[in-house]
């Protein structure tokens, strides 16, 4: 009877993954179809906790007004605090917007600064869609997804599996730490080469962030011409 049962709650697990390859893949295409309609893109990554009137906040919301200015969509994760305010900068000046929202447990709405809005139920779908048609990455302060997204964009880079593009650390005093650390044990102890750490630009200028991303992208334009 056990094994019946077994067989039983396998069968359907398999019946249920299957199905479940279905919304992938609709996630999948549906981010295929419409991101590539608003290029050039950045994707900014923060944290949801930081609310409106607190510093990074406003720095949020600057950079996305003067990513817009630029030319550039902005694209976020959707959801609230610095991505929010990074959203709102680029909408509030009548640039391109996008939130790509995740379900979650507990609730994460859309916030009302978009464009366009795709939500998605797989992290691993959402974060292929952040890297794919981003031409820069630039985080802001955050917890572990920022960093989550830090770490695997640098891999993806070093390891050669993407184009090297900029990636921009806004924000001196809270990224310091975390890059003296890198050079003080990674660096230090062999573990990565010093090329790695010019994988990435620690600024507080936002001027100075966009125009880091423009130079990229005025070579891949160079690049590319006839």
């Amino acid at each position: 009877m056990n094994a019946q049962m077994n067989r039983y709650e396998i069968n359907q697990l398999e019946k249920h993954d299957s199905w479940r390859l279905f919304r992938i893949i609709g996630e999948f295409v549906e981010g295929f179809d419409v991101l590539p309609q608003y290029l050039p893109a950045v994707t900014v990554y923060g944290s949801a906790q930081h609310q409106e009137g607190t510093p990074y906040y406003e720095m949020a919301r600057k950079l996305g007004e003067a990513l817009a200015e630029a030319g550039f969509t902005v694209i976020t994760g959707g959801g609230p605090g610095l991505m929010e305010s990074a959203n709102r900068g680029a909408f509030e000046s009548g640039g391109r917007s996008i939130g790509l929202n995740i379900e979650l447990p507990i609730d994460q709405k859309p916030n009302p600064f978009l464009t366009r809005g795709l939500s998605f139920r797989y992290f691993f779908v959402r974060k292929v869609m952040l890297v794919k048609y981003a031409t820069a990455f630039i985080l802001l302060p955050g917890g572990f997804g920022t960093l989550d997204e830090f770490f695997e964009t640098l891999t993806l880079i070093q390891t050669r599996k993407i184009k090297p593009f900029p990636v921009v650390l806004l924000g001196k005093v809270f990224w310091g730490g975390l890059v003296t650390w890198m050079q003080q044990r990674m660096l230090a102890e062999a573990l990565i080469s010093p090329e790695d750490l010019e994988l990435f630009h620690v600024t507080d200028d936002i001027a100075d962030a966009v125009a880091h991303v423009q130079r990229y992208r005025q070579g891949e334009d160079a690049s590319i011409s006839p």
